[in-house]
């Protein structure tokens, strides 16, 4: 599969310098963990969820199958069997060659429990095999090596390579006299089974529910100041660094209108001087669902070194995913400060004569910028995440 797969060739030529490459479940991991872009969360109990992912409806290139806090105490038993139900219909459209194995997206499973890690494997048999692997909900030092022992008891049954994927969500990390303790404790167990660790996930959804405050459509989990701080050391510890794992940004959770009390976060003027008029209604369905705060929040989660987004509806997948595509501008300077790590020189300006890059500062930038580059492609440089919109919209 490759994102942006919906655009015709001659829209593919026209929007992209580099266009998105190919990958799939089986790809190196130095790829896919870069690879999930805006992770649509479904509850297991929906029934047509195997018939969305087989339809090709559903333009997330990863799914999470909840069996966790989407559903009810009172549901975890129809929720695995309906799961089951999915992954052997997928299972028999891929035997029937109604769908090939290489487009089907990324599928995970959040389970309650590490014991339910292998309770799947009874369920599904081997339809299993079609996930890439499992979300760790509340993950602690007190859980997390359960976790993924059970984890590399099912890679070795299988023979076949399943990730794990912790959310960071608990009260000992949200409390700042417990949080340094819990993360050394958190970062030695993922550190010992690195090679199973896609990504770390942050809950901020829970994190906010301790404190009894959830932020509103007019603002960003940034804006909340406990879950920026908490978020911050997370960064510090995880992204740094040799430790450099992909930590993904937290959930986006509104995709419908209601009262405004601060002005919409996008600009007018580069909608309507580009497209006039089909700019403008662009602009208007953006923020008429609010995207356009989902837009402000990837934004910052880029800028804090976070890749990829939980998302909760459909129509937050694709501006996700444009905001991923890389500029031109960033291509062209990632490529040069690369091409100048030999030594030779410190400091350059750059092509579009607006900065200074610094190789070494700025090497392992330049690094995550084409590994992205590569998943997402880069944009030609009159081509932008309005280009992309516009085309999704149309299409």
């Amino acid at each position: 599969m490759r994102y942006f797969d919906f655009l015709s060739n001659k829209d593919m030529e026209k929007i992209f310098k580099c266009q998105p490459e190919l990958f799939s479940r089986d790809s190196e991991k130095e790829l896919l963990q870069y690879s999930l872009g805006a992770t649509l969360y479904i509850p297991a109990t929906r029934s047509n969820i195997g018939e969305y992912i087989i339809s090709g409806k559903i333009k997330a290139k990863s799914i999470v199958m909840c069996l966790e806090d989407a559903i009810g105490d009172k549901e975890v038993d129809e929720a695995e069997k309906k799961l089951a139900e999915h992954l052997n219909k997928i299972n028999v459209a891929i035997k029937d060659n109604i769908i090939n194995y290489e487009n089907l997206s990324l599928i995970f499973i959040r389970v309650r429990n590490p014991d339910q890690i292998l309770n799947m494997r009874k369920n599904c048999g081997d339809s299993l095999r079609l996930i890439t692997g499992f979300v760790f909900p509340k993950f602690t030092y007190c859980n997390g090596i359960e976790y993924l022992k059970k984890l590399k008891i099912l890679n070795k049954e299988l023979n076949k390579k399943f990730y794990g994927m912790p959310i960071l969500e608990t009260e000992d990390i949200i409390n700042n006299e417990t949080r340094k303790e819990s993360i050394d404790k958190i970062s030695g167990i993922l550190n010992e089974y690195r090679d199973l660790i896609l990504n770390i996930r942050v809950g901020a959804t829970d994190f906010s529910g301790i404190f009894g405050i959830r932020r509103g459509y007019d603002l960003t989990v940034y804006d909340i100041h406990v879950i920026r701080d908490c978020i911050t050391d997370i960064i510090n510890r995880f992204g740094r660094g040799k430790n450099n794992y992909v930590i993904s940004g937290p959930v986006w959770e509104y995709f419908s209108s209601g009262d405004r009390v601060l002005k919409p976060k996008l600009r007018l003027t580069p909608f309507k001087e580009t497209y006039g008029k089909s700019g403008i209604k662009i602009r208007a369905k953006l923020v008429d669902k609010y995207i356009d705060g989902l837009i402000q929040e990837v934004l910052l989660d880029r800028v804090n070194g976070l890749i990829g987004k939980t998302i909760i509806h459909p129509s937050h997948v694709i501006p996700v995913q444009a905001l991923y595509a890389v500029t031109h501008e960033e291509y062209i300077d990632a490529l040069n400060i690369l091409q100048n790590n030999d030594g030779g020189i410190g400091v350059f300006k750059s092509v579009y004569s607006n900065k200074m890059n610094e190789v070494k500062p700025h090497t392992n930038w330049a690094k995550k910028i084409l590994q992205r580059a590569k998943i997402y492609g880069v944009y030609n440089n009159n081509q932008d995440f309005i280009s992309l919109m516009k085309l999704a919209v149309e299409s």
